[in-house]
């Protein structure tokens, strides 16, 4: 029997018997602090070509555990390929009311009803120019944006966000499809999101830009978005986010209960996550770059998602339970170094 890693021990002794949240921040907190210091050496070269980028591997860090563009520097030094911010509204706002994150780890998932608390659109695009300014101005570096709760346009409200966030990013992602903003889930429908994609291309011009959906999308809405982001010339589709379902989790069903509602993510993502992606790559084939998520945990899993038709991969569930190392841990498991 393998020994536990250093990390799974102090998960399991240390951080399930603090709130998520609160470990969350003190993570992101962490990373920003040692970023400076942080080795580089020793990540395994993985190289991809997508959308008129490099990257250096195709594992990324999924948009919602650096929300405010705080700890992208560290996050690259651990190894990712990309670093996805966000979700960012054009205007600040603090999310649901705490608690608002919980852990499953007999599923290894988490749920989260955050409701894209973030710092807003100003302040991150100030966060990010210094990135850009400073060591790990090399990090291909996402942005992802989402409808802030009180705007009564949602696309005048895109619009914003786009213009202000995307001279700093290599691409930019559309995110519809989180189930904890009242209405949001409505703008997957093509008549909504047509315009709201149009506005946002306009306003990023040649920037990279994709669209996020969720899971629990029917396999004609995935066919819809999937023609629709063909016929305005996207280059991308991020499958997928949380899923609002509950179905065949080996969590006792009162922990489950006590969790509550919000976007479930993590291992019970697996089976949605790679159906969706083969009813897209059926669908589209290499008109897009498809970016899979949804409980990626291992190297196994991002070859499986790779031979599946994915470009690229996200993690954020899988991070959060495997810890620092994780990363190269994937990476030197994908590439057999």
């Amino acid at each position: 029997m393998a020994r536990p890693r250093p990390y799974d021990l102090l998960f399991r002794h240390v951080a399930t018997r603090v709130p998520a949240e609160l470990t969350h921040r003190v993570g992101v907190t962490a990373l920003r602090a040692a970023a400076p210091v942080l080795p580089t050496r020793g990540v395994p070269s993985a190289p991809v070509e997508a959308m008129g980028l490099r990257f250096a591997n195709p594992l990324g860090v999924a948009a919602g555990y650096d929300k405010d563009a705080e700890g992208v520097r560290g996050l690259a030094r651990l190894g990712f390929g990309a670093v996805e911010v966000g979700t960012v509204t054009a205007r600040p706002q603090p999310g649901n009311p705490r608690p608002r994150l919980f852990r499953l780890p007999a599923d290894r998932a988490l749920v989260n009803r955050m409701g894209f608390n973030n710092a807003g659109a100003d302040v991150v695009a100030a966060r990010l120019a210094a990135v850009r300014e400073g060591p790990g101005a090399g990090t291909v570096l996402g942005v992802n944006i989402g409808r802030s709760r009180t705007a009564t346009d949602a696309v005048a409200d895109h619009r914003y966000s786009a213009r202000v966030l995307g001279p700093y990013a290599d691409y930019v992602v559309v995110n519809v499809s989180s189930p904890n903003t009242p209405g949001l889930r409505e703008l997957q429908g093509v008549d909504a999101l047509e315009p709201l994609l149009a506005a946002v291309r306009d306003e990023v011009g040649a920037t990279p830009l994709l669209v996020k959906i969720t899971a629990d999308l029917d396999g004609e809405g995935v066919d819809a978005v999937a023609d629709l982001a063909v016929a305005q010339g996207l280059d991308g589709i991020v499958a997928t986010n949380t899923t609002i379902a509950r179905e065949g989790l080996a969590s006792p069903s009162d922990v489950v209960t006590a969790a509550g509602s919000g976007g479930l993510s993590g291992a019970p993502l697996v089976g949605p996550a790679r159906a969706v992606l083969a009813r897209l790559r059926d669908r589209v084939g290499d008109a897009l770059t498809l970016v899979s998520v949804g409980g990626i945990d291992s190297g196994a899993e991002v070859r499986a998602r790779l031979d599946a038709g994915a470009t690229l991969v996200q993690a954020y569930t899988g991070f959060v339970y495997g810890g620092p190392a994780w990363p190269r841990r994937v990476l030197r498991e994908l590439t057999g170094t």
